[in-house]
């Protein structure tokens, strides 16, 4: 399995993304900003949250390898919310937050993992491609753009949207799947820092996809920071945002 990636901040800003992997996996996260002026509750800032929140992750990814992605998941979060349950309110809803996207090759198997809005992108076997992407922001009453009370009222509520902060159970909510490896033979794992590039300007998956393989996720993340230069961005929503890409391939299944 060989993996590659690229993570870069915002310009004028801390990189809250993070990406982590091992031998037979990678994950990346997206950590919320919070809007200003909001009380989190927490002394700690977001950078932290998914340094914490990844590192869980990795301790289950190699100490629990044949776990249900879900499970190492859950286990991540109800970890590092009691890593700082004794400084910070972790029952306030505005508490520091995470995307999560997983995929791991387990012996013949693909297994993969989204919660929130960081997608991934299988390129099977066959030239098509599956994308997972949990879009539920998206698709919050009302419409665009939200209110901060309505986000606050449906963060991780039924009906609402799933998100990695302090309760454990979100992770049961995260998109999941397991498919033969021999079916696929690639895996793009991005931010909506570089899944933006659809959503925003045009691309189709499977142009990101070519990019990743021809020019890496360094490529998508230069063709990201081209594209948002002049652009106003719809829904007051910010026009640079820190940008992360991993593109996994595998070897051919053998004997």
């Amino acid at each position: 399995m060989r993996i590659t990636y690229e993570s870069r901040p915002a310009p004028d800003r801390r990189n809250e993304d993070f990406v982590i992997g091992g031998p037979t996996w990678v994950a990346v996260l997206d950590g919320a900003t919070a809007p200003a002026g909001v009380d989190s509750g927490c002394v700690h800032d977001v950078p932290w949250l998914v340094a914490q929140l990844a590192s869980d992750i990795a301790r289950g990814m190699t100490t629990r390898r044949e776990a249900a992605l879900a499970d190492i998941l859950e286990q991540a979060i109800r970890s590092t919310t009691a890593a700082h349950s004794d400084t910070c309110d972790v029952a306030n809803p505005d508490s520091p937050s995470s995307t999560v996207a997983i995929v791991r090759r387990r012996r013949d198997l693909v297994d993969y993992l989204v919660l929130c809005d960081s997608p991934i992108v299988l390129r099977r076997s066959d030239g098509t491609l599956t994308v997972v992407d949990d879009d539920r922001t998206d698709h919050l009453p009302g419409g665009r753009p939200y209110s901060r009370e309505l986000v606050r009222s449906l963060r991780n509520r039924p009906g609402g949207f799933w998100v990695a902060s302090t309760r454990p159970e979100a992770a049961r909510e995260a998109l999941t799947g397991t498919i033969d490896a021999s079916l696929v033979t690639g895996a793009l794992v991005m931010t909506d820092g570089v899944s933006r590039l659809v959503q925003w300007f045009g691309k189709s998956w499977g142009d990101l996809v070519d990019t990743a393989e021809g020019l890496g996720p360094a490529g998508l993340i230069e063709q990201v920071r081209e594209a948002e230069q002049g652009f106003e961005p719809p829904h007051r929503a910010k026009r640079h945002d820190d940008a992360t890409a991993a593109w996994v391939v595998w070897p051919p299944l053998t004997g």
